[in-house]
Formats: structure tokens, C-alpha cells, sequence
């Protein structure tokens, strides 16, 4: 069995056919799936070369995005073709044959493992795309405690097992690679980088990347936990003043205003930020995570009351401050563990 190359292809140039004919003499053999994403007509001769090089290929009728044509592709993939596993990579000529060559070694070489062509981003690199790099690389860090050098590289490599999953993630456009990154550790599967060359061509015109649009995709479960927390921050911080004025406990206040407010958190966590699959895959997971999540929220409890009683009773600051450096300390830790450990 060898390795195929999966290359998810929008609206291509001359660079796709470069890319197989380089692919072709210096891997010679190797399988190769192109997925059309909805080109349309006027690239039809671009595709038919394609096919007469040996390429199969997938067409979409309109553009699905880029996670929809790579899960096309994954699909065709594990139901007609024996194979070791996928490498993917992008049609614009950004990643080399000896990358792509180099990838699929690895893959063998790391079963377990989802390889990841890691760029330097050494040389001239354009502004956007070295800014986006760096935004995305330090806010998967935050949210998932694992460091990559590369989050947004398309060359990418799976062994065969790994296509079932593949299939199943969440995500039909820029948003499903990062999806696959943020699953990956509670689904079992580590990550692993080799270094890559880093090609830009023309300032990386040619990407289909939108900034302001793909941007809001690829972050938007980092925003949505932001927006599950503030909302139950609000309904705690409400509650914790509240109980404290009728009781005049703060430990009673403490215990109360969490638990109301945690019943609100992991009902949003659960149907909207940290979903996965499909309703009965989500129902399924519920017995595991609900207990995982109020272990979690005995720890945050003791940690606040601490917290609190250090600053308030302990060092005289007012209760209104020492709330808000309290939260915003345990937000992140709290973002962490349910990424890491409960969802």
C-alpha cells in the first residue's frame, strides 16, 4: 500500500498542474485525489488535464469550502482506495514534492500521530500572513495548553485509521483544520511538526483565505467560550451579591452564586461551544462530561473562595475588586482544564 496525496482545489492555476507533474517524478506511483471545489466551467480544461495525468477527480457542483472538499476527499479516500494514509496539500505550489515526500515518511514513521508541515517563516513573508500566524498560533496555545509552531499549514499528513474521524469533525471551510487541531488531543491523537520550506508566490495573492470573514470562523469557538463565560461571570457576580446581602456569608454567597451560574456555563459549553459531532454523539458524551465538569467546578469553587477570602478578608481589598481579579485568574484556567479535560 502506498500514500495518497489529497489536493483540495479552488479556482486553480498552471501551479496545480506543476504540482503533479513534480509529484509524479519524484514520488512516482503515488495516488493522487484532486478535489474541484466548485471551480465552475470556465476551469474545466485546467481539471482535464488533471485527469489525464492519472489524477482522480472529485468534483463539487458549487463551493463548499475547503474543510467540505478535504472531507470529500477523506471519504473517497477510505471507501475506494487501500492505502497507508493521506498527505494533503494546497494546489498553489506553496508546498515542494521533497515536503510533501518528507510528510508522508513521517506518517509512517509516527502511526499515531497527525503530521504537520511546520513552516519557519524565515525570509520575506507577507504581513498577513505572518501576523495571522502568529495570532493563531499564540491563541491555540492558550486554548488548548499545546504549542505548535505552524496552526494554519495545509500540508498535513494521517495515517489510515485516522479517516473515520477525519470525516465526522465539524467544520465545511478554513474553520474544519483548526477544528481538527483543537480535537485532536481529546480524541487521542498527538501532533507532530516537521519543519517545511516556507513558499510564498506574489505576496500569497493567490490564497482564498478571506482575513476578516475566515478569521471569524477559525477563532469563533475561543469567542463563543468568551461569550459562555461573561454571560455566566454576569448571572455569578449578580448572584454573589445577592446571597451576601441576605446572608452576610460570603462562603454561602461563594457556593450559591457558582452553582446557578454553573448550570447556565455548561449548558452553553455543551450545546454551543465545545459541541462535537452530531445530537447523538453530543447526547453520548453528556454522562462523561457532565461529571468532569462539576469536578471542575468544586476546584474553581475552592480556588475562588480562596481567592476571595485572601484578597477581601485576608488584605482588606473590596469584595466588587477582588471578584473581578479573582475571575479574570480563573477564566483561563477554567478555559484550559475543559478543553484539555472535560469536553
Amino acid at each position: 500500500m502506498k500514500m495518497v496525496v489529497l489536493i483540495p482545489s479552488y479556482e486553480p492555476d498552471v501551479r496545480l498542474i506543476n504540482l503533479i507533474e513534480d509529484l509524479q517524478a519524484s514520488i512516482p506511483g503515488m495516488p493522487i485525489v484532486v478535489v474541484d471545489d466548485g471551480s465552475g466551467e470556465s476551469y474545466g480544461e485546467l481539471f482535464k488535464q488533471v485527469v489525464q495525468l492519472g489524477c482522480m477527480l472529485l468534483t463539487h457542483k458549487t463551493n463548499l469550502g475547503k474543510g467540505r472538499a478535504l472531507k470529500t476527499g477523506f471519504n473517497y479516500i477510505r471507501s475506494h482506495m487501500k492505502t497507508e494514509g493521506a498527505v494533503c496539500a494546497d494546489s498553489d505550489g506553496q508546498h515542494l514534492p521533497t515536503d510533501i515526500k518528507k510528510i508522508a515518511e513521517a506518517v509512517r514513521e509516527y502511526p499515531g500521530r497527525i503530521v504537520m508541515g511546520s513552516r519557519r517563516f524565515t525570509g520575506k513573508v507577507p504581513l498577513r500572513s505572518n501576523f495571522g500566524n502568529t495570532l493563531t498560533r499564540k491563541m491555540y496555545a492558550f486554548s488548548t495548553g499545546v504549542k505548535l509552531y505552524d496552526t494554519q499549514t495545509g500540508l498535513r499528513g494521517y495515517p489510515a485509521h485516522m479517516l473515520d474521524w477525519l470525516c465526522e469533525l465539524n467544520g465545511e471551510r478554513f474553520e474544519y483544520e483548526m477544528n481538527m487541531l483543537l480535537e485532536a488531543p481529546g480524541a487521542g491523537y498527538a501532533l507532530h511538526e516537521i519543519p517545511i520550506d516556507t513558499v510564498y508566490l506574489d505576496e500569497n495573492k493567490s490564497s482564498h483565505f478571506h482575513p476578516i470573514k475566515d478569521s471569524v470562523r477559525v477563532y469563533m469557538p475561543i469567542v463563543k467560550f468568551i461569550a459562555s463565560s461573561l454571560s455566566s461571570f454576569t448571572i455569578d457576580f449578580v448572584l454573589l451579591f445577592i446571597l451576601q446581602l441576605i446572608s452576610g456569608h460570603l462562603l454561602f454567597a461563594v457556593v450559591g452564586a457558582r452553582l446557578g451560574s454553573s448550570i447556565v456555563n455548561f449548558s452553553l459549553n455543551q450545546k454551543f461551544v465545545f459541541r462535537k459531532g452530531s445530537r447523538a454523539s453530543s447526547s453520548a458524551s453528556l454522562t462523561k462530561s457532565l461529571p468532569k465538569y462539576y469536578a471542575l467546578v468544586v476546584i474553581v469553587l475552592l480556588l475562588n473562595y480562596a481567592f476571595l477570602h485572601l484578597l477581601n478578608i485576608n488584605l482588606g481589598v473590596p469584595l466588587l475588586v477582588a471578584k473581578l481579579l479573582t475571575e479574570a485568574v480563573l477564566f483561563l484556567f477554567s478555559y484550559w482544564s475543559q478543553r484539555k479535560f472535560v469536553y
